[in-house]
């Protein structure tokens, strides 16, 4: 039988029998029928249970109490490397392994929570792999990487940027011959991430049919493979995905009928800022409508991750808050009464991240904002601005200025707050007393500059 991955057997300088790029075989998934994905899909997650048991589905009571529905979340930040991303590592590399009787060498490209899993999976089937990270990778996260892979697992530090990083991997692939597992744009890879479909099938009581399906969207591997598993069981208007403001790869495809190439994406949701979504994964998702697709602004997120952090105990990264995000989008008047699954892809969050978070959460509450005001240069002028703050106004910053051969001087001041309509007492008062004020708050250029 002719093998998928066609390679041309050889060792390199590891000892191991190498071969050239998976890629070259034509995408599997779209020839099969939706049962046959299904039960391929079946079978993946079957040898799956020898690495790691399902992740639970669960009834949030403080969400379904929130919105009058039934919210169940899919917990991926639940896994061995706490996000879905071992799922299609182990169905590519497991797949790989059935092609030959030899070692194989491996390699990926990632800063995140695809490099864990394919680490982590490594040292699950006893196979070398290297790992290819940008050199300004936090180091928490090469030190994940590096636990989950153990003696199996080379990380290599190469370029400021991914792309770069990228490069490096491909190249090395070629010189050694390595099968380069791809984090999102591949039949096996996507195979791999439909089994958390397959689990939420048998979780979910009997009789019980979601009215609502989120699925957060990067490159698509998550979305094209629950997307693939549900087609033919749950409509597909049932299905909302989401992407980040910064990254809208999949809308944006979607409206204009063909894939489309985004000039700059936002980082800040590092695990789904994607400038293009997958080949693959295009085909099976361009059969949903551009208005399917909700935004979330970054900042939102940020408020979905500290509301949950503080009332649930969940840490969150940025992406795997991505779906619960546009449940506060749609409010209860669009969910009371509706069984909702949501996908909680991710909790691999960087705690020095935490004090930018809560400040783009306070932003977006409204909660939060910043000032800069001219104040007169006399005595008492400080303590006359103090006495217009309110009983629950509260200063985070302030930085003052004086020059000597100017009658006023300028002022950055952060307040905090309790509730956003103080704000409306606190600029009156202003006002009134005759101060000279700009509110930078969502002046993006000023506030990156000075905050």
């Amino acid at each position: 039988m002719q093998s998928r991955y066609p390679l041309i057997p050889r060792e390199n300088r590891f000892g191991l029998a190498t071969g050239g790029f998976p890629w070259h075989r034509p995408a599997m998934s779209e020839k099969q029928s939706p049962d046959q994905f299904r039960a391929s899909a079946d079978d993946a997650l079957g040898e799956m249970r020898a690495l790691f048991a399902a992740t639970p589905l669960q009834l949030n009571d403080h969400l379904s109490t929130r919105y009058g529905a039934r919210i169940w979340l899919k917990r991926e930040d639940l896994s061995p490397v706490r996000s879905y991303k071992i799922r299609g590592a182990f169905n590519f590399i497991r797949k790989a392994l059935k092609d030959t009787s030899q070692k194989t060498l491996f390699v990926c490209a990632s800063a995140g929570n695809h490099a864990q899993g394919f680490a982590y999976v490594c040292r699950h089937f006893g196979q070398k792999g290297v790992v290819f990270m940008p050199v300004t990778t936090p180091q928490q996260k090469i030190d994940k990487t590096r636990m989950f892979g153990g003696e199996f697992i080379e990380i290599r530090l190469t370029g400021d940027y991914f792309d770069a990083c990228y490069q490096a991997a491909q190249e090395f692939a070629v010189e050694e011959g390595a099968l380069m597992a791809p984090p999102f744009d591949h039949d096996d890879i996507i195979e791999g991430q439909a089994t958390v479909a397959a689990e939420n099938v048998a979780q979910l009581p009997e009789g019980e049919t979601p009215d609502l399906i989120v699925l957060p969207v990067g490159g698509g591997g998550l979305s094209a493979g629950m997307a693939r598993y549900f087609e033919g069981l749950i409509d597909d208007d049932r299905f909302l995905l989401t992407e980040p403001a910064g990254a809208p790869s999949l809308k944006q495809s979607l409206a204009a009928g063909h894939r489309v190439k985004l000039a700059k994406i936002d980082n800040f949701v590092d695990g789904a800022a994607v400038a293009e979504i997958g080949m693959r994964n295009f085909e099976i998702l361009k059969r949903f409508r551009a208005d399917q697709v909700q935004i979330v602004p970054e900042n939102a997120i940020c408020l979905t991750m500290t509301t949950i952090l503080n009332t649930e105990g969940i840490v969150l990264e940025p992406a795997g808050a991505l779906s619960l995000s546009v449940l506060e989008a749609l409010g209860p008047e669009r969910l009371e009464g509706k069984s909702v699954v949501a996908v909680v892809s991710g909790g691999n969050f960087d705690f020095e991240r935490l004090p930018d978070v809560k400040e783009r959460a306070m932003r977006y509450a409204g909660t939060k904002k910043y000032f800069v005001l001219r104040l007169a240069q006399r005595p008492g002028a400080l303590k006359d601005f103090l006495n217009l703050l309110g009983p629950d106004d509260d200063i985070a910053r302030f930085e003052y200025l004086k020059k000597s051969a100017r009658n006023f001087g300028s002022i950055l001041i952060g307040i905090e707050t309790k509730a956003p309509e103080n704000f409306n007492r606190l600029t009156a008062a202003f006002d009134q007393a005759g101060l000279s004020y700009q509110d930078i708050t969502d002046n993006e250029i000023i506030s990156n500059l000075i905050i």
